[in-house]
């Protein structure tokens, strides 16, 4: 079969992602995860995987550097890239959604601020609210804390960020996932490699 590259994010997805494939029986080297390397070839079972950050996995698969990633549904979302969605992987579950103060109130001029602002502008947009959204990198819960923003939204897995920040959540947008995804070109010139690698994550993910 071909080799095959593929893009992964550092962190929980990450570790989440290559568990999954050992469950599968691939033989990925238990010192695979300490590696400081950003491109790291396992010859054994043909996949070179380049470690990105979230939001480049797509990009790099959209333009083939990587022809399948692992990614979160919020980074799809609000990417917008022209890859292939090929399966949801059940992992490393959250939800996108919108927080405030405890005490928040409707104003007169409402700013949300986010990392999200496509997925936050369409989301109030088809409630029909006007709000200003302001684009953050880091530490969003901030932002209604010091008075930037009224509300945010932001990814949420247990709430406990939000509570130490005196934040509630106040609605779901939409649950996230773990996606796997694969470019358009690639899909066709390697189907046998990734339809294999799409068979043995889809025999060991959590129901």
């Amino acid at each position: 079969m071909s080799k095959l590259t593929v893009a992964m994010p550092k962190g929980r997805i990450f570790e989440e992602a290559v568990e999954l494939l050992r469950k599968a029986g691939l033989d990925i080297p238990p010192e695979f995860e300490d590696s400081r390397r950003l491109i790291i070839p396992v010859d054994e079972i043909g996949i070179d995987f380049i470690l990105a950050k979230p939001t480049d996995v797509p990009t790099y698969v959209e333009y083939g550097v990587a022809d399948i990633g692992v990614v979160g549904k919020d980074v799809l979302l609000e990417e917008e890239r022209d890859v292939y969605e090929l399966l949801d992987l059940k992992i490393s579950y959250c939800r996108l959604s919108v927080a405030g103060l405890a005490n928040w109130q409707p104003t007169d001029s409402p700013r949300v601020a986010t990392k999200y602002p496509k997925v936050a502008s369409k989301y109030f947009r088809e409630k029909g609210a006007q709000v200003e959204v302001i684009k953050l990198n880091g530490s969003i819960e901030l932002a209604p804390m010091i008075g930037l923003a009224d509300r945010i939204v932001d990814i949420v897995s247990t709430g406990r960020t939000l509570k130490e920040n005196g934040l509630v959540e106040l609605e779901e947008i939409t649950p996230i996932t773990s996606r796997l995804i694969a470019n358009r070109v690639s899909y066709r010139m390697k189907s046998e490699a990734i339809d294999y690698v799409v068979e043995k994550f889809a025999s060991v993910i959590p129901s």
